[in-house]
């Protein structure tokens, strides 16, 4: 990790129609770091990711990565600025084999990079073993691996990971978080966005815990972890 700041969010609201899903909130992510974002369903957390990639339009605030102001970029630009996500509910093409999908995923490049493609068959090496296979015929950890997979092809220097463990069998969970670490240590700064408290405040440098809009605590992964307003909520501990 270093002390440079590769991404922040300041002052951001988000609202749909009348309800304001994200009431100003602030954070940062520094270059080499993972961070999780944690909260209750309906805390914001798929938003925040939604409006960095610019999928939904900020009401006011910045989006700074890099020193450009995401709010005022369209969607389409931000992977090619360096930004992948991998979406809630994986998002895979199940018509399409699982080297198509990695083949999409390329879009941004003018040639596909054969190297970054053997490293996430590396990273992943169930895709490798199903590589002419259809995506709708895999299971939800190995299509989880794919949507990773995918966003990965566009050699993104900060890499959005929304519900990476959601619906998916323990053993894969901890498959996927091993090889998230890995990713990381690659050089890739990480967002996750996770509802396995535990598993991503022990993956993470930092997290930042969303409560109806609104950032409610935040500090290292040791902090948030030792917190008890945490265990009570998100590791079913009571005091």
């Amino acid at each position: 990790m270093s002390n440079d700041v590769l991404f922040e969010i300041k002052d951001l609201e988000v609202s749909y129609g009348s309800i304001t899903a994200l009431k100003g909130i602030s954070l940062k992510v520094h270059k080499g770091e993972i961070v999780t974002i944690l909260g209750a369903n309906g805390a914001g957390k798929t938003t925040t990711m939604r409006t960095i990639s610019q999928l939904l339009k900020a009401k006011s605030g910045s989006i700074m990565f890099k020193g450009q102001d995401l709010t005022k970029i369209a969607a389409h630009k931000i992977v090619k600025l360096g930004i992948s996500h991998s979406p809630e509910g994986r998002r895979v093409f199940g018509i399409l084999t699982v080297e198509e999908n990695l083949m999409l995923g390329a879009f941004s490049q003018r040639k596909l990079d054969r190297e970054v493609r053997s490293w996430v068959y590396e990273l992943f090496p169930r895709l490798k073993e199903r590589r002419k296979q259809l995506a709708g015929t895999l299971s939800g950890g190995e299509q989880q691996m794919l949507a990773i997979g995918r966003a990965l092809m566009s050699k993104p220097e900060m890499l959005l990971l929304d519900e990476p463990s959601l619906g998916i069998a323990p053993i894969l969970v901890k498959a996927i978080f091993k090889q998230i670490k890995e990713i990381a240590q690659s050089g890739v700064t990480v967002l996750l966005v996770e509802q396995n408290a535990k598993a991503a405040l022990k993956l993470a440098d930092r997290g930042y815990v969303l409560d109806v809009g609104k950032i409610a605590l935040s500090g290292t992964s040791e902090e948030l972890l030792a917190s008890e307003k945490i265990q009570e909520a998100y590791l079913g501990k009571k005091h």
